[in-house]
């Protein structure tokens, strides 16, 4: 377990260790807002319920369209009409029902009044202006896949075939511990020399809740074996996951890797990626563990790009993340690394198309370049950038 193991390997074998997706709950629809669906949706009924009008205007036969018509009856929305009589029109409103007999809807705009009469200035070609029955969603059908999840518009479909309650699967647990006797929380007082606040768990944190899963705290751990063992298992019994950050490099006071192993398995360790290398996956007990490194921006790469596809996975989220984008880079990088890198850049239109801008300071320490960036752009091992070539680019909107 020595040698740097590549990104998409790494993934590729914590995927595969992803636990089953937690127990399945009921939540009112109103409050399901970024929940996962446990189970396909149909629908019981036709969206629309019957033909309506898509205009203000009126309804009418074409055949009948060429002479002037008088309105037999006036249908507004919620209304249904009768059978339109051979030889007249029917005014109708958006979203009213088609009475029987009517083929198609002529828009107010395209019709003059002469007395009591309508004259149809356009003849309509047939069912314009209708939206037929089921239009939208047939009964029967899947409105939303298992796995989905649930975004404002999801919402409001699942209210117009009726769903009051849904489905979903628990939010996961997450616990997250971070290490180092030089860790001070913030608002608890200044720093004494060599501290440093604890921006990790910040960071941890408002991931979690984006994905909306449920963030377990469990502290500040010292630089210590046992304490780092009992924070580990104490962890592991309260959470679907823990996540620690710091410990799992190669000094002598991290302690996270040789716990992890005597409290369960380590699968994987340090990856061939920058920032982030000393990046470790396993298990404590039965509960998977994922100890991230502890600098600040490579806390924030290794979550987005290992953690995150692993936790939804875990959490029974099946859609993918969107693909990455071409951009223009607005830098170059002369020295081929050994490692895939992940700049952290600006992406912004140009003249000539979408262009990344780099951080200027990419240490793994400087959180600033990612809180003042929005993509990541992709170096391969071995690749130098020349300014103007095309790089592949991860925005961080769709990662975080």
């Amino acid at each position: 377990m020595s040698s740097l193991l590549p990104v998409a390997e790494a993934l590729e074998r914590v995927l595969a260790r992803a636990a089953p997706a937690p127990p399945v709950l009921e939540l009112p629809l109103i409050d399901a807002l970024g929940a996962v669906l446990a189970e396909d949706v149909l629908s019981a009924v036709d969206v629309p319920g019957e033909d309506n009008s898509a205009m203000d205007g009126y309804a009418l036969r074409i055949a009948d369209a060429v002479r002037p018509l008088p309105v037999s009856q006036r249908i507004a929305a919620g209304a249904v009409g009768a059978p339109l009589q051979a030889g007249t029109c029917a005014r109708i409103f958006t979203g009213a029902a088609i009475p029987p007999g009517a083929d198609a809807v002529v828009m107010q705009e395209n019709c003059s009044l002469e007395g009591e009469l309508v004259r149809v200035t356009v003849v309509p070609i047939p069912g314009e202006n209708i939206r037929p029955r089921g239009q939208d969603i047939a009964a029967n059908t899947t409105v939303l896949p298992r796995g989905r999840v649930l975004r404002p518009q999801d919402m409001g479909l699942l209210a117009s075939v009726g769903r009051a309650r849904v489905p979903v699967y628990r939010p996961l647990r997450v616990a997250v511990l971070s290490t180092g006797d030089e860790l001070v929380e913030p608002g608890a007082g200044s720093l004494g020399r060599g501290q440093l606040y604890n921006s990790n768990r910040y960071t941890l944190a408002g991931l979690l809740r984006s994905l909306g899963m449920t963030f377990v705290d469990a502290g500040i751990v010292p630089d210590d074996p046992e304490a780092t063992a009992r924070a580990l298992a104490s962890a592991a019994a309260a959470a679907d996951c823990v996540i620690s950050s710091g410990g799992v490099s190669v000094g002598e006071e991290d302690h996270v890797k040789a716990q992890v192993q005597r409290l369960g398995s380590l699968d994987l360790w340090r990856l061939a990626i920058k920032p982030g290398k000393p990046l470790a996956f396993g298990r404590i007990g039965a509960t998977p563990f994922i100890g991230l490194p502890g600098n600040p921006s490579s806390v924030f790469v290794t979550f987005c790009l290992v953690a995150r596809p692993f936790l939804r996975k875990m959490q029974g989220i099946s859609e993918p993340d969107p693909p990455p984008v071409q951009a223009r880079a607005a830098f170059a990088v002369h020295r081929p690394g050994t490692r895939q890198e992940y700049l952290r850049v600006t992406l912004v239109a140009a003249e000539q198309g979408l262009e990344a801008r780099r951080f200027g300071n990419q240490s793994s320490g400087v959180l600033s370049s990612v809180s003042h960036s929005n993509a990541l752009a992709v170096i391969p091992p071995g690749t130098t950038v020349a300014e103007g070539d095309s790089v592949q680019v991860l925005l961080l909107d769709l990662l975080a």
